[in-house]
């Protein structure tokens, strides 16, 4: 696990995990997702429903998070390059940031289609909307218990079990919209409805662009407290002090560090590597540390000890 670079260097890799056995849950549930969101379209149409697009655009936007996951599922398994030292883990990164733009305009044409409708509430199929987005609750329900298993154990399969899960309760918000119609005859309850489906997408989008931004510019991952991870490598049996400290995101689901150890006594040994890396991956889900070990001689001091020096 270590390898000694001369007399102060130590090095440490520990391996991140990336999901496995799920690439059958992706494909299906994205297939699902597909056929939901041609359904909801056509028929939106057809009912004159701004809602049943509503829905089906959040379903896209979704569909096109799945696609990410299920891209990241794909990246982690190629090997690295004499070029690309990393492998193609952090293209997952920039995914977030496309989808984020484009469902952001999608929604915007919703939203305006919506408070245009409003003055002049068309007449709308309340059965038609009640029975597709119910086959929408129905479907959202399905993809979602493929990944349930898994949610338990990975970050990006949790992730997708979340969005088809709350995808399931949003069509059913649809549902109740169709029935409201029927039973009230009150048009503009459609409109209504998509504005609150729009208020949902804006906000699920608002939070991907906001963690898409933060790992693109190599930000801490927000799950992940930069000083718990400093208190408990200055708490090292041995270490006098820690400096050059840096916690990067390299994909949607793989974490790395990089830092500086003094160690007055010097390299401690393999032994000492192997638990830093187990147990910055177990407290911190850290999964790719890297270590470099310094005695602090003052007559040799590091040039990248200060604070501000980066």
């Amino acid at each position: 696990m270590a390898v000694q670079h001369g007399r102060h260097g130590g090095h440490v890799h520990g391996r991140g995990s990336s999901p496995r056995g799920f690439g059958t849950a992706f494909a299906l549930a994205t297939l699902l997702n597909l056929a939901l969101v041609a359904l909801q379209v056509v028929y939106g149409i057809l009912a004159n429903s701004i809602a049943l697009l509503a829905d089906a655009g959040h379903n896209l936007g979704d569909m096109l998070v799945l696609l990410l996951a299920w891209g990241a599922y794909g990246l982690a398994r190629w090997h690295p390059t004499e070029r690309y030292t990393y492998g193609f883990r952090s293209a997952s990164i920039l995914a977030p940031l496309v989808n984020a733009a484009i469902l952001l305009i999608v929604t915007g044409a919703i939203i305006w289609e919506a408070i245009r409708r409003f003055l002049e509430p068309p007449v709308v199929a309340g059965s038609t909307v009640m029975l597709v987005a119910g086959i929408a609750v129905v479907l959202n329900a399905l993809a979602a218990g493929l990944f349930m298993a898994g949610g338990r154990r990975d970050l990006n399969i949790r992730g997708a079990f979340l969005h088809m899960a709350a995808d399931a309760g949003v069509s059913f918000g649809v549902v109740l919209a169709g029935g409201a119609i029927l039973l009230t005859g009150w048009h503009w309850i459609d409109p209504l409805v998509s504005l609150a489906v729009s208020a949902v997408i804006v906000c699920g989008t608002w939070g991907l662009l906001r963690d898409a931004l933060t790992l693109s510019l190599q930000g801490v991952p927000r799950e992940i407290e930069p000083a718990d991870v400093r208190f408990y490598l200055e708490a090292l049996p041995g270490v006098a002090g820690v400096h050059d400290l840096h916690i990067w995101a390299m994909s949607t689901s793989e974490t790395a560090l990089t830092c500086h150890l003094v160690m007055p006594e010097g390299a401690p040994g393999d032994a000492f590597f192997t638990k830093l890396s187990r147990e910055l991956h177990d407290r911190f889900a850290i999964g790719h540390p890297t270590v470099q070990i310094e005695v602090g001689e003052a007559a040799h001091p590091c040039r990248l000890a200060p604070e501000h020096v980066v």
